[in-house]
């Protein structure tokens, strides 16, 4: 077996995905293996993965990356959540907040519960029942405290972060050299495959140097090198669900202090960004070019900042889904190379992490088992599905009829999938996670929440609480939720105090 196993790896690509999947791996597989990443500077990088999810201090805890210098050195803020505005309806305004919402009772979540106590007026928003939810627009945080009794909200803060994503992989690339991983600066040529099986044998600089590997990892982006120019892999499109297919990126400058979240503001033909780092704010619009010119595009992002632009709108062009195959032959592509989910819920760089974990996982010889690839290629659809339905049900579940866009929209025909979790949702408020899908159960609520399905019932087991104790409950944990908030400190000061970055001029 010796002989078999895999000696070099080959990554195709820098940025965000090159470089996490070299820190990764060269952390995990140890000393054995020769890693290398081919990049170009002249290369520019596809810079919309600021924001993310929890799921990436996992990643950063792989590696022992410590996380207050990892927030220094990418001028990093902290997120708590998603703000998501005029999505339902114009003037409408919720909030996707990570963690738990309010207590659970035995068997039954807690928006059970929310659901008679609303119907009856005992209750309020149910964003009133989380932490993260009322602290985001209060501008608190604060990581988990460890001096508080079992229980309290204040043990578990689920958080994120917003950073600049070229920091992170220049702070990332420091990390992997350090472990052992070769750069190489230049530009593939060449892609040559091999006679008998179509595998990629080597691939050829402009340099005319020639470098071989057994693995070969495309975080080449949307032109996916190897993945669709090498072996024609072939590419799903989601377009038909998510009809936006153009951005413009544009930083400002930052006006007051960091919010501890991220705003998605609806606009005529898409949605805007608004992702606040130490140094600058960063903002997008993403819409649909069959609704909306680029350059009124331009204008209305522009219109919208907070401060003043730091440069020139930079323009992105993509067809949201996925490659038929994430790993083809021996081939694994990653980021924008295996597909693009666009960046309403930030889970871009959640899918590289995942990639990356999987591949470890599944980790193949030489000769690239096809059972290992039938499995991790499963696996990936199932995820890049999930998170479409979640994704879609923004857009289809919406009053807004104001604009043809927000017309097409609201009149989708969807997936199945998502039909029958919205369908059960709105008859009593239930909803199943499906296995390991990326969004748990109290995301999905709180977004048919916020977007105005409505459940008409609830679990019969909520009415064997008498209707005093359900008002009491709905109270306590209302003050509860409250106490902790205003016992948080207020996220700038946070960073003032743990994690600020050095100061930077533009």
């Amino acid at each position: 077996m010796t002989a078999d196993r895999i000696k070099n790896i080959l990554i195709v690509g820098g940025g965000t995905a090159g470089w996490m999947a070299a820190s990764a791996m060269a952390k995990v597989l140890g000393p054995g293996y020769s890693i290398r990443l081919i990049e170009s500077e002249e290369i520019g990088i596809v810079g919309v993965g600021e924001a993310t999810v929890p799921h990436l201090k996992l990643f950063n805890d792989l590696l022992g990356i410590d996380d207050i210098e990892f927030v220094k050195q990418t001028q990093g803020t902290f997120k708590l959540g998603i703000q998501f505005n005029d999505w339902g309806q114009l003037g409408d305004s919720y909030i996707h907040g990570f963690g738990s919402i309010g207590h659970d009772i035995s068997l039954l979540p807690f928006h059970q519960f929310w659901i008679k106590a609303r119907q009856l007026g005992l209750a309020t928003d149910i964003g009133a029942y989380s932490i993260n939810t009322v602290a985001a627009p209060r501008g608190k945080f604060m990581p988990s405290a460890t001096d508080v009794p079992a229980g309290s909200p204040l043990a578990d803060i689920a958080y994120a972060y917003h950073f600049d994503a070229g920091l992170y992989a220049k702070f990332l690339r420091g990390y992997a050299e350090r472990i052992g991983v070769t750069r190489t600066e230049g530009k593939i040529a060449q892609t040559r495959l091999r006679a008998d099986d179509g595998f990629v044998e080597s691939v050829v600089l402009e340099s005319g140097e020639t470098i071989e590997a057994d693995l070969f990892i495309d975080c080449s982006g949307f032109r996916g090198l190897l993945i669709e120019q090498a072996l024609h892999t072939g590419y799903i499109d989601f377009t038909h669900w998510l009809p936006c297919d153009r951005a413009l990126a544009v930083p400002c400058e930052k006006v007051g202090p960091p919010t501890p979240y991220t705003r998605s503001t609806a606009r005529a033909a898409g949605w805007q960004w608004r992702i606040p780092l130490q140094h600058r704010t960063g903002n997008g619009y993403v819409y649909s070019s069959a609704h909306l010119s680029d350059d009124k595009a331009a204008a209305t992002l522009l219109k919208h900042l907070d401060g003043r632009p730091l440069a020139e709108p930079r323009p992105l062009r993509f067809t949201t889904g996925m490659r038929r195959k994430g790993w083809n032959k021996n081939v694994v592509a990653l980021g924008l190379a295996s597909g693009f989910m666009e960046p309403l819920e930030s889970t871009s760089i959640y899918l590289i992490q995942s990639g990356i974990t999987r591949l470890l996982s599944l980790f193949p010889q030489r000769d690239c088992s096809t059972v290992l690839a039938d499995r991790y290629n499963a696996q990936t659809a199932f995820e890049f599905e999930r998170i479409r339905d979640f994704l879609i049900l923004h857009y289809c579940a919406t009053q807004r009829d104001d604009t043809a866009f927000w017309n097409d929209c609201r009149t989708l025909s969807i997936p199945e999938s998502l039909r029958e979790n919205m369908r059960l949702f709105e008859d009593s408020g239930r909803f199943y996670r499906n296995a390991e899908e990326m969004f748990a159960s109290v995301s999905w609520v709180q977004v048919m929440i916020g977007q105005g399905i409505v459940p008409q019932g609830y679990h019969p087991m909520v009415d064997q609480m008498p209707q005093d104790d359900l008002q009491k409950f709905m109270a306590s944990v209302g003050h509860v939720i409250s106490s902790c908030v205003d016992a948080m400190p207020m996220h700038q000061a946070f960073i003032d105090r743990h994690c600020a970055a050095p100061k930077v001029t533009f």
